[in-house]
């Protein structure tokens, strides 16, 4: 299943460069895009084409899987395995042209992902894992490389990844939170793509990531790359839709129990307040 994650998510990251290659030349993306549950949230049609490709792909070679898509796709399972798709995690850093926004797939059997793929669009780097095969990652022009997290264990040098909500009022708590864990730790990042970040968890790029409020999909791929990588990753669970304010947390062996009691200490070790 690593090998198909992998094929698929490379075939569509091809489709996502190009259409918007396409779309840019035609004029640019405005009226392709439209809004989800907030103005805030886009979705274009390239994030359809992405996710129809990965579905087509993928059911052509094993027709009785299961599928949870960010743009609707949902399919019952019977072979026990299912699909969870995000086409495009980070649209608005797509839409802005940010380098930082990928194509994300993860096998998941009984509640946890045992393959993924992770595909950077716009610089080519493709991460995958599969359970017990280890983690990689591929760049353009040269060979794959094993990927291992960090070794910090000082919360103080920890340097974090975080991210943020698109509804207004959890944006506000996570704001406050942040405000608290700050002066704890290194320095902040936020890339704007959940994948990417804990992709660079497992690669060592950050010691840690958390947010509130991430999706299943965010996190599928990524999480078996993390933990195969030698991360420790707690998630919110394979079925969440963001419904509620529920930690994610991806880090290194050294940091992400510090930093998840950290959490705790806040009120935020689980859900957040808002």
């Amino acid at each position: 299943m690593q090998d198909l994650a992998v094929e698929a998510a490379v075939g569509a990251a091809e489709i996502v460069r190009a259409r918007r290659a396409d779309l840019v030349a035609e004029g640019g993306l405005a009226a392709v895009t439209e809004a989800k549950g907030t103005a805030e949230d886009p979705v274009t049609v390239v994030d359809k084409a992405s996710e129809d490709y990965i579905v087509n792909y993928l059911s052509s070679r094993r027709p009785n899987d299961g599928f949870l898509g960010e743009e609707g796709a949902l399919a019952d399972s019977s072979t026990g395995v299912t699909w969870v798709i995000d086409p495009i995690d980070g649209t608005v850093n797509f839409l802005y042209a940010i380098p930082e926004y990928a194509v994300s797939i993860g096998a998941v059997v009984n509640g946890e992902p045992v393959a993924g793929a992770v595909v950077n669009v716009a610089l080519g780097d493709t991460y995958y894992a599969g359970r017990g095969l280890g983690a990689f990652v591929q760049r353009p022009g040269e060979d794959a490389v094993r990927l291992f997290p960090s070794d910090e264990n000082r919360l103080s040098m920890t340097l974090l990844a975080t991210g943020f909500a698109y509804k207004s009022h959890w944006r506000k708590a996570q704001a406050e939170l942040l405000v608290k864990v700050l002066p704890r730790v290194r320095d902040i990042r936020r890339a704007g793509s959940a994948a990417l970040d804990i992709c660079h968890v497992a690669e060592g790029r950050v010691d840690a990531y958390y947010e509130h409020g991430t999706k299943a999909w965010d996190f599928a791929g990524a999480t078996i790359i993390a933990r195969e990588a030698g991360a420790v990753v707690h998630h919110p669970g394979m079925q969440s839709r963001g419904d509620s304010p529920e930690l994610f947390l991806a880090g290194n062996p050294g940091i992400a129990q510090r930093l998840g009691k950290l959490l705790f200490t806040l009120g935020a070790g689980e859900v957040l307040p808002v």
